[in-house]
């Protein structure tokens, strides 16, 4: 692959291979845009089938963070790491520490905290090395897992698009298709069971669905059938690209809402559901409680606080439903371009601040 040409194209910042031999550490830093701030987003450890597939990870991951800590109202860019190597049997605490050390080494470009692959325990080895990592244990200060917290702002968000498509963001009576209930989506289906919605639900683990299907009076449907049952909103929760030629024919939901990543395959789906006129909550601005959450740690963690800035993704989504129907484009589209504008204004005033001070310097 050509690099530079690609870090050149998307406007990446900086890319940082990291090894080490003793440890066996393979990890890549990617570094997309800090125009708001400091880098924020994870560190994911996958069994990635080549080094290639890890760096095009690493960079569609970071610039996916840039997207969702703009939209989510941060002051925080957007960076991603991939280690290479299999969670469940490749970690050691040599690895970690390691790892935090090439983290400090970037004096607060980055910070990290936990992602698909990596624990709360993961993150305490890391912050024996650097202080540049969230989502660590509740006795140094921190909010522990940040599950409850995304599934909040999803739930909200999960309202706010129930408003667009029908005129009430009441849930009570509204059937929603659940796919997956893994940490997230369990919370939500609480939240969900409490309004008095309806709950179907899917999962490979087939005991995540009997606990659910007990706990919540839920139905339980095989993991291919839940693109044809017939709900209000359907909420994927666990795979991406769930969304693409051929589920879209099939689903009957006039809402789409969930804490999946990438959820839609390919651009172009987020203009199917546009045309067919179903209602899509992009999934970088609903499911951004998790690290509004773990931002707020950043500045001495206060729960109550951070559930207040997470009530805001309600008010994000309706701003990009507005420019969705403002510009004639896809949500999805509409959600990158608040994303963009944000950071554009931001380059734009610094750029002019820049330009007024060297001015003032050269003239007095």
């Amino acid at each position: 692959m050509e690099l530079f040409s690609h870090l050149e194209t998307e406007d990446y910042e900086q890319v940082l291979f990291c090894h080490d031999k003793q440890s066996g550490l393979k990890a890549v830093i990617a570094i997309h845009d800090t125009t708001l701030g400091p880098a924020l987003g994870g560190t994911r450890m996958w069994t990635y089938s080549s080094e290639q597939e890890a760096v095009m990870d690493a960079l569609r991951l970071a610039k996916g963070m840039t997207y969702k800590n703009a939209a989510a109202g941060l002051n925080y860019g957007g960076g991603k790491t991939v280690i290479i190597g299999d969670p469940k049997t490749d970690k050691n605490e040599a690895m970690f520490r390691a790892f935090g050390r090439y983290i400090q080494g970037l004096s607060g470009r980055y910070i990290t905290a936990e992602d698909v692959g990596t624990t709360v325990e993961d993150m305490d080895l890391i912050h024996l090395e650097t202080n540049y990592v969230a989502g660590i244990s509740p006795a140094f200060g921190s909010s522990g897992n940040p599950s409850p917290v995304t599934a909040y702002g999803v739930y909200k968000g999960m309202k706010a698009a129930a408003k667009q498509a029908f005129g009430t963001d009441i849930l009570e009576g509204k059937t929603v298709a659940v796919q997956g209930v893994g940490n997230v989506a369990y919370t939500l289906c609480e939240y969900l069971h409490h309004e008095g919605a309806h709950l179907i639900v899917t999962d490979i683990d087939k005991q995540a669905v009997e606990k659910a299907v007990e706990a919540f009076d839920a139905k339980a449907v095989e993991p291919n059938a839940i693109y044809d049952v017939d709900c209000d909103i359907y909420a994927p929760c666990a795979l991406g690209s769930t969304i693409n030629d051929n589920t879209i024919p099939r689903l009957k939901a006039k809402v789409i809402a969930g804490a999946a990543n990438n959820q839609l395959q390919a651009s172009k789906h987020g203009r199917m559901l546009y045309e067919k006129g179903i209602v899509y909550a992009p999934d970088f601005v609903i499911n951004a409680g998790g690290v509004i959450n773990i931002a707020d740690e950043l500045n001495g963690y206060n729960r109550d606080r951070a559930l207040k800035q997470v009530e805001k993704i309600y008010d994000h989504l309706s701003k990009v439903f507005d420019i969705s129907k403002r510009d004639h484009v896809s949500t999805d589209e509409a959600a990158e371009r608040m994303a963009e504008e944000r950071i554009q204004l931001l380059r734009r005033s610094r750029s002019q601040f820049l330009m007024n001070e060297k001015n003032r310097l050269r003239w007095g």
